[in-house]
């Protein structure tokens, strides 16, 4: 009887100690699900606009009753420097960061997108430096680390827009096929690449200042999930006024039983809702830098899929350049972790369920991605993005 009680503590015990990465590797194929149904919905012309607009009305929906039920008695009133805060955060990742982000998916491809948006990182931590967010130590291992993490970073996205290189021909049976597009391609293709990786990195971009704005923002306004609300509110309204802007024909609103109708839906309820609530878990738990370490995984979840469900050539340039952008990413994470020890700012737990200062926060891909963002998002779209002085519950996304 004593025997069987021992094997059933060890299989909580196990099953418990194996949450927290099941959880990871599930949003890892949530988030690569989102970059392949939105990638179906934008090739069956679906106006990038209109996804990004209709995304955030369903993260709207699902976050702000959470918001006026959970933090109604601690909720902040709302000041017109804070409102403003809160447009320009809605402008930059609703708008700006998603919509770069869909234009340079549908002018590269899903596998390239993904493995793009694991430059988030690194232009945060570049962006924090200069708003003294981040401090460089270059007589501490790890402070060189942090920069040559991010120097790897980019060099890995210089790889892969400069470099094409042959066709990896892992789905056997496709190589003729393969090698007869190779030989007919144009000029414009690699036109296209280019103009492709410069969307993604302003969408990159727009996502690290989305996140330096939001960390001067949360002192001002320390109310998450409302934050959240308010992010997918404005992005919706400011959204649908770039839609009416950029694309005067009314029919591109309309939406049927298909893929224009499950992504918004799905990347609105599985990336943000989903997406907010398991990655706040695993963060508290955890910590952000165990979430950071699984944003590769989705690239290549993603990159199978798309090989499976849209047929995507992966060049080995973009193979080379992704390993690069990885080895660059985890650079920058181990250099991160290490200023967890001396700092007192934000308390994790970790595995033995003591406690460690935590002076970060980090956003998977999408992406998500923050948990506004994750609350939203693409991303992260399913990259991870860290930050000084950002609380550690706001994590998420990507694009």
């Amino acid at each position: 009887m004593e025997d069987k009680r021992a094997v059933g503590v060890m299989s909580c015990q196990a099953l418990r100690k194996a949450k927290p990465y099941l959880a990871m590797v599930s949003l890892q194929f949530g988030y690569a699900g989102m970059y392949i149904i939105s990638m179906v919905s934008l090739k069956r012309g679906m106006s990038h606009y209109v996804l990004a607009t209709y995304r955030h009305v369903v993260a709207t929906i699902l976050i702000a009753p959470l918001a006026v039920v959970f933090e109604r008695k601690i909720r902040p009133k709302m000041t017109l420097p804070i409102f403003l805060r809160i447009v320009a955060l809605g402008f930059l990742e609703p708008v700006l960061d998603q919509n770069f982000y869909y234009l340079g998916m549908k002018t590269t491809s899903a596998t390239f997108a993904s493995a793009t948006i694991n430059m988030v990182p690194a232009i945060t931590f570049i962006m924090a430096i200069m708003f003294r967010l981040e401090t460089v130590n270059f007589k501490k291992l790890h402070g060189v680390a942090k920069l040559v993490g991010t120097v790897i970073t980019v060099m890995g996205t210089m790889v892969m827009t400069l470099y094409k290189g042959p066709i990896i021909d892992f789905m056997k049976g496709r190589g003729h096929e393969s090698h007869h597009k190779t030989s007919t391609q144009s000029s414009g293709d690699d036109q296209h690449l280019v103009t492709g990786t410069l969307m993604l990195l302003a969408s990159c971009s727009s996502w690290a200042g989305f996140f330096i704005l939001q960390s001067f923002t949360l002192k001002k306004y320390p109310a998450e999930l409302s934050l959240t609300a308010w992010i997918c509110l404005m992005g919706m309204v400011e959204g649908a006024i770039v839609t009416l802007v950029m694309e005067r024909d009314l029919t591109v609103w309309a939406i049927g039983w298909d893929s224009r109708l499950i992504a918004p839906v799905y990347s609105g309820v599985v990336c943000s809702g989903i997406t907010y609530y398991v990655q706040g878990v695993v963060s508290r738990e955890r910590g952000p830098v165990f979430v950071t370490t699984f944003s590769p995984l989705c690239m290549i979840i993603t990159a199978v899929l798309g090989l499976i469900v849209l047929a995507e050539q992966i060049h080995l340039g973009s193979l080379i350049g992704a390993i690069v952008i990885v080895l660059g990413l985890y650079t920058v994470v181990w250099g991160k972790s290490k200023d967890i020890l001396p700092n007192s700012k934000a308390i994790v737990a970790d595995e033995k369920g003591t406690s460690q200062e935590l002076p970060i926060t980090v956003d998977i891909t999408s992406a998500n991605r923050s948990s506004s963002i994750a609350s939203i998002d693409h991303i992260n779209k399913d990259v991870v993005a860290g930050v000084s002085k950002i609380p550690a519950a706001l994590t998420v996304p990507h694009h």
